[in-house]
């Protein structure tokens, strides 16, 4: 036995399909946060404006919209990389299971940090929004910005998650 078949083995590892699969939850779960924090975030600022003015609930919704876009793409980068995680028998190496990782902690992280900027805008957006109407281009415009960190993350892992 030469080096060259002991770097082979170490390449179809047995548990090269753990990098994989942590790489399909890591998107899943920072997704997830990042649109649980944006939808709180907002949503406490959309059941406290309402108090005062509920005729602007139905515009003031869009922050919270925009958060639960995040969790989608973090499932569907879950659901390409499920399809691309197969068993070590079959040829998946440490090198796909270190790119698919790559991938879902780049869509996760991604999407996490956009949740975030979307809280944070939706929060103090529905709040200026109720009190000065022409405030709402503007909020819309600083919520796009933040909501396209995430969609970069998710082409990002797309490209990554598809070698």
């Amino acid at each position: 036995m030469n080096w060259t078949d002991d770097l082979q083995k170490a390449e179809n590892a047995d548990y090269a399909p753990f990098f994989g699969t942590l790489g399909i939850t890591a998107a899943m779960i920072f997704t997830a946060a990042g649109a649980a924090y944006g939808t709180a975030k907002s949503g406490t600022a959309i059941s406290s404006m309402a108090v005062m003015r509920p005729e602007l609930v139905m515009k003031a919704v869009i922050p919270v919209i925009m958060a639960g876009i995040i969790g989608i793409y973090g499932l569907v980068v879950a659901i390409v990389l499920t399809a691309k995680v197969t068993p070590s028998n079959d040829g998946y190496t440490l090198e796909k299971g270190f790119a698919h990782l790559a991938a879902g902690l780049t869509c996760g992280l991604c999407g996490l940090g956009s949740g975030y900027a979307i809280g944070i805008v939706g929060d103090a957006g529905v709040r200026g929004f109720s009190q000065q109407p022409r405030l709402f281009v503007g909020m819309i415009l600083i919520l796009i910005f933040a909501e396209v960190l995430g969609l970069y993350g998710m082409i990002v892992a797309l490209i990554l998650g598809t070698s």
